[in-house]
């Protein structure tokens, strides 16, 4: 998962002369960069985006500022006189509703429980080192001839265990890459864009999806109050997405990047390359790797049984659907068991689990790198709730979607817009959770009010947050990347490796952006289960 940080900020700053070698583009990231550092921390910016709705809303109120609700009469929080009115917060009433609810807003931010929750089962996998272990089964058993698709295919996967892809995968690439001969940044490159720039595909539900739906929903309750947006809501177009994302990224790989590094020149490096040697996988890991699996199949054929009969427990009990059950409810609490348990066995018998406090130590550890994603809720959470108190985003959102009804520009066309301005938002404010946070209760409203669903909105929203991940130094991990890619090329500046990532960005986005389109308008498909396209106020 993507957390707020500012890692990428202390990576050394390219030099003029490279800088204009690469061109314009790398000389405007280089400004991007510049900018993003003179931004406060997220959390102060949370913070101080608290107090400007304060402010904003004392003076809309002051003055009256209302706008005609385009829901239909009757409507859930439609007003008797058919107008949304700002609601300033710079008033006694305000004081009241800001202190009596400070702690609730926290407590009940949907993102804050989903996430910890999920992240317990995580942790036991990741602390058991089952993770670890099989995605190096995955890459260095991999063919020649399919090492490029395994790693960046790997990349993505790794997504489901938070920061494994970049801290394990993306070194061992680089390896992988130079034991055969072949350039190791370009190994480097092509797991980089596996982890980063395929951040939201996924064969699996992952940590990312209770996050960003929490978010969502909270968005879309502005218009409609009984709107419920689950975890699995993009499954179906994340499941497909990663395929595709693979084939593009090892395509790029050694088609362009791999070509344009040309023959790699072991003098550049910094380190003793000889020195270098990939933990390989012990018949003792592989054993616990099969018991591992037995157990996940165990487990799924357990949940299944208590989902797929027409008359299971966990189905709908009013309709007999899996839309809108049980099951699709707590998707979270299947997160945990489905990692927690594999995660067990293999723990047991590699021997790492001796006792039930290696258990408990292994989800507190994991619980102890969230200190700074909890704080960052507690001020997303304050701002979200003060936002939707104040009326300021339904009024904002009014606005927007009768601006683009008057240029006409209300059809599929306009994700292209949305999905763009979302990847130059990234370029700034890396973090997944605390850009959703302050965009989705402007733009969810706004596209519903056109008559699109918040989970086509976003799973939109989830490819222009994915693809410039790869050349924004304000992504977490930029940092680490870059101390990664000076092993093997000692001189190698951030202008040096945004350029190697650009390439990348514009074809996930050329290519990703096609395929919503095609998923979603061409051939009608739900982003996920139970997931509308459309939505009717």
């Amino acid at each position: 998962m993507s957390l707020p940080s500012n890692q990428g900020s202390a990576a050394p700053a390219s030099s003029p002369t490279d800088l204009s070698k690469k061109g314009w583009f790398i000389k405007f990231l280089n400004i991007v960069e510049r900018l993003g550092n003179l931004l406060p921390h997220p959390i102060t910016l949370f913070a101080m985006f608290c107090l400007a709705v304060i402010l904003i809303s004392g003076v809309a109120g002051y003055f009256e500022l209302s706008v005609v609700d385009p829901r239909p009469e009757g409507a859930a929080g439609r007003s008797p006189d058919g107008l949304i009115h700002v609601i300033s917060l710079m008033n006694g009433e305000g004081l009241r509703m800001i202190v009596s609810n400070l702690v609730t807003n926290f407590t009940g931010f949907t993102p804050l429980g989903t996430v910890l929750v999920a992240l317990l089962g995580v942790g036991i996998a990741d602390r058991s080192g089952m993770l670890s272990a099989a995605m190096r089964l995955l890459v260095i058993g991999a063919s020649k001839r399919l090492v490029t698709v395994v790693v960046v295919f790997a990349g993505i996967v790794s997504n489901t265990a938070s920061e494994l892809g970049y801290v394990v995968l993306i070194p061992m690439a680089a390896m992988i890459f130079h034991s055969l001969g072949r350039h190791p940044l370009a190994g480097l490159a092509a797991a980089f864009a596996g982890v980063s720039g395929g951040y939201s595909a996924n064969l699996l539900l992952g940590t990312v999806d209770p996050l960003l739906s929490g978010i969502t929903e909270a968005a879309a309750q502005m218009i409609d109050p009984d709107y419920i947006v689950g975890p699995e809501v993009n499954w179906y177009f994340m499941f497909a997405s990663t395929f595709l994302v693979s084939i593009m990224g090892a395509v790029v790989t050694e088609k362009i990047v791999e070509p344009n590094l040309g023959k790699y020149n072991p003098e550049d490096a910094a380190i003793d390359l000889s020195a270098q040697q990939m933990e390989t996988v012990t018949p003792e890991e592989k054993r616990a790797l099969k018991l591992a699996g037995l157990a996940a199949l165990a487990v799924t054929l357990v949940i299944a049984a208590l989902v797929v009969p027409e008359d299971a427990p966990l189905r709908n009990q009013t309709t007999g659907d899996v839309s809108g059950s049980p099951f699709l409810k707590g998707i979270v609490a299947f997160i945990f068991i489905g990692f927690a348990i594999p995660g067990l066995v293999y723990g047991k018998v590699i021997g790492v689990f001796k006792k039930d406090k290696d258990i408990i130590d292994a989800m507190s550890e994991n619980m102890s790198s969230m200190g700074m994603y909890i704080v960052l809720v507690f001020f997303a959470s304050q701002f979200v709730a003060f936002f939707k108190w104040t009326n300021l985003g339904a009024v904002m959102a009014v606005a927007g979607a009768d601006a683009l009804s008057a240029i006409g520009l209300t059809g599929p066309l306009v994700f292209v817009l949305f999905i763009a301005m979302c990847g130059i938002i990234n370029l700034s404010l890396g973090s997944a959770s605390a850009q959703w946070a302050v965009t989705a209760p402007i733009f969810v409203p706004m596209l519903m009010l056109i008559g699109y669903a918040p989970e086509t909105i976003q799973a939109a929203y989830r490819i222009g947050d994915s693809v410039t991940n790869l050349i924004t130094p304000m992504m977490s991990y930029f940092g680490l990347i870059l101390a990664v890619a000076c092993r093997y090329k000692k001189d190698l500046g951030i202008g040096t490796l945004i350029a190697t990532m650009l390439p990348y960005t514009l074809v996930f986005f050329v290519g990703w952006v096609s395929f919503f389109f095609i998923w979603v308008f061409a051939l009608g498909l739900p982003v996920g289960p139970g997931a509308a396209t459309y939505y009717t106020p």
